[in-house]
């Protein structure tokens, strides 16, 4: 019956797209991408923003307040982060395949799932922010360095636990390109974080203390939002209440997230040991400011990226989910060029525009020479940034984190960490080195991704996702005569 279920889908789909002629077919995919995209950039924009605007007010305080502050923001965070958001993404795949089938209520039932794995996450992950400077000097950072981060470590304990809401919410609202109302209240929390940043550091000079609470602030607001619009029927189809439903097979959900949570971890804490890497070479306050705005200055235009990474993945899962391969691949190729097109412009701007972009984060002359020097270098990152991250993207939509998650080993793991390393210490190439090595292990990446997606039985990733959907389905509580497949 499931086979005769997905013959029947999917003849249906390839007529549907047979009386479709491309210019059609383009706009109408378009309207879809940038329905997820767009929305998706701006907030990625603004909660990214909220980073950035407090590193540039910690970095006017003080240039080892600044390196303390990347240590503990590059470092510490984004492995807390590689961690709770590759989880989350297990839902992105779950709750975008879920959605295309149309089994509606299980998405609820997946966001509470969701819920109870990063809460238990995000506990056993606390005991790194409270011991941040044992571990960064451990880790042979600068010990004067290390006991600034110490401190600021501890204020960063409620924004790991914001990310619990924060990752699940936005995945549950973009399955359902229902994610504008993520995009306002993201604008307003970093309206508020400006001004508050502001008021606490400048005016009435707070320092540290007043930039983190700023900083808390700005993470919750929007956590808060998301759930009254989730809580208060802004989702009628799609959320039915808190439901026992979730305890129901959730060991399968943690090993999937598991396995999402590797392959994203793993691309996340690529930067983290580059930052580690720079913090042991010669002057190495100047060498991990320079690289960490570099790498807030990459992480902006990432921020476009990782927005066509949520359309891929959502494009993709739904039409998995609704049985329609040939709509799945033509968004993936859409989605593709659209991103690349978009990077190449940025390409030439960074590559000319130099390193004048780093006197927003710093006072330093020093640290404005040692960004200048490193803007060719970003402008090659931020080209590659536009097409790897989509791939990702797609690999989400389809639940295939655990083969990029090897690919992600090789690429960064064998050949990019060691060939910075060598470049960086033996060669002498410094904080240039590091980078070169990042650039070669993620062109590596992005070739490999490249060849495996177009080379995918897409009609076989169809009946993958409908085996998937229907083996966790669970009757609605409310509704039972809820059909247990499609």
């Amino acid at each position: 019956m499931d086979g005769e279920t997905n013959e029947t889908l999917l003849n249906g789909a390839a007529e549907e797209e047979d009386n479709v002629n491309l210019k059609d077919k383009i706009w109408s995919e378009s309207k879809k991408m940038w329905i997820v995209a767009g929305p998706a950039i701006f907030t990625r924009f603004s909660s990214f923003g909220v980073s950035v605007i407090s590193q540039a007010f910690v970095g006017h305080i003080g240039s080892r307040e600044l390196a303390a502050y990347a240590l503990v923001s590059t470092v510490l965070l984004r492995f807390a982060n590689g961690i709770l958001l590759g989880m989350a993404s297990g839902l992105e795949t779950l709750c975008g395949q879920a959605y295309g089938a149309k089994h509606y209520h299980m998405l609820g039932i997946y966001l509470q799932r969701s819920w109870l794995v990063l809460v238990v996450t995000t506990t056993l992950l606390t005991p790194i922010f409270i011991w941040a400077n044992r571990i960064l000097k451990y880790l042979g950072q600068e010990e004067s360095i290390a006991e600034v981060a110490g401190t600021i470590g501890l204020w960063f304990i409620p924004v790991i636990y914001s990310f619990v809401i924060s990752f699940s919410c936005q995945m549950f609202l973009q399955a359902q390109s229902k994610n504008m109302i993520i995009t306002y209240l993201a604008a307003v929390s970093l309206s508020i974080h400006i001004f508050l940043s502001w008021l606490l550091t400048v005016k009435y000079e707070f320092g540290i203390i007043g930039a983190m609470v700023s900083t808390i602030l700005a993470y919750w607001i929007p956590n808060v939002g998301q759930l009254i619009f989730v809580l208060s029927g802004g989702c009628r189809e799609t959320w039915k209440g808190f439901s026992f439903l979730a305890f129901k097979d959730l060991w399968p959900i943690i090993k999937f997230s598991l396995s999402s949570g590797a392959m994203l971890c793993l691309e996340i804490w690529y930067n983290t040991i580059l930052v580690l890497l720079t913090g042991n070479l010669k002057n190495a306050e100047v060498s991990i400011d320079a690289l960490s705005i570099c790498l807030n200055i990459n992480g902006w235009e990432m921020m476009i990226s990782l927005g066509f990474l949520a359309a891929a993945s959502v494009r993709v899962s739904n039409e998995l989910g609704n049985g329609n391969s040939k709509a799945a691949k033509f968004s993936i190729i859409l989605t593709v060029l659209t991103s690349l097109a978009i990077g190449l412009v940025l390409f030439v701007f960074f590559l000319f525009f130099r390193g004048h972009l780093a006197y927003i984060f710093t006072k330093s002359q020093d640290v404005a020479k040692a960004v200048a020097h490193l803007s060719p270098l970003l402008a090659f990152s931020i080209l590659l940034n536009s097409v790897q991250p989509v791939l990702s993207g797609v690999a989400i939509g389809a639940g295939q984190q655990s083969r990029v998650a090897f690919v992600n080993i090789g690429s960064y793991y064998i050949m990019g960490i060691p060939v910075g390393a060598v470049l960086g210490y033996v060669i002498k190439l410094q904080v240039e080195g590091v980078w070169i090595g990042m650039l070669i292990g993620t062109l590596i990446q992005t070739i490999i991704l490249l060849i495996l997606t177009f080379r995918t039985d897409w009609d076989d990733q169809v009946s993958i996702a409908r085996r998937r959907v229907n083996r966790w389905f669970v009757k609605a509580e409310t509704d039972t005569n809820s059909p247990s497949t499609v």
